[in-house]
């Protein structure tokens, strides 16, 4: 399940990519027109900082703005980024120990396919395609 953390990140990467002409956009502006508590997105602007996914700047004319181009950017990533593995179920996240079960699960397949799907879906979609034109 996506959680508010990495929902709202998209939120504020869609915000962001809307308002590229702007220099940097202030947090203020974002948390105004998203709906969004400016200190909840305090967080999670901090995490996609650090993800080197948008860039802030302090001070007078500081705000945020996207690194990339909103169509070199995946929601995936995005998603990835803020709720950590997308994975469907335990057995399948990325270094997860082998599971004992796993040679005679017969559920195993139908989850394999459904994490494919998910993450398919995901680093299918572009951030440009969620931007209003």
């Amino acid at each position: 399940m996506i959680s508010t953390k990495g929902r709202y990140a998209l939120r504020v990467m869609v915000d962001l990519a809307e308002h590229a002409d702007e220099a940097h956009v202030p947090l203020k502006d974002i948390a105004e027109r998203q709906g969004i508590s400016k200190k909840y997105l305090e967080i999670i602007v901090r995490s996609l900082v650090e993800g080197k996914m948008i860039e802030g700047v302090s001070g007078k004319g500081g705000g945020y703005r996207l690194s990339r181009k909103p169509e070199e950017y995946n929601v995936g990533e995005i998603l990835e980024l803020t709720e950590g593995s997308l994975a469907t179920v335990a057995c399948l996240s990325c270094g997860a120990p082998r599971c004992d079960r796993a040679s005679d699960c017969r559920t195993l397949p139908l989850w394999f396919e459904f994490d494919r799907m998910t993450h398919d879906f995901f680093y299918g979609k572009k951030l440009s395609d969620l931007v209003v034109k």
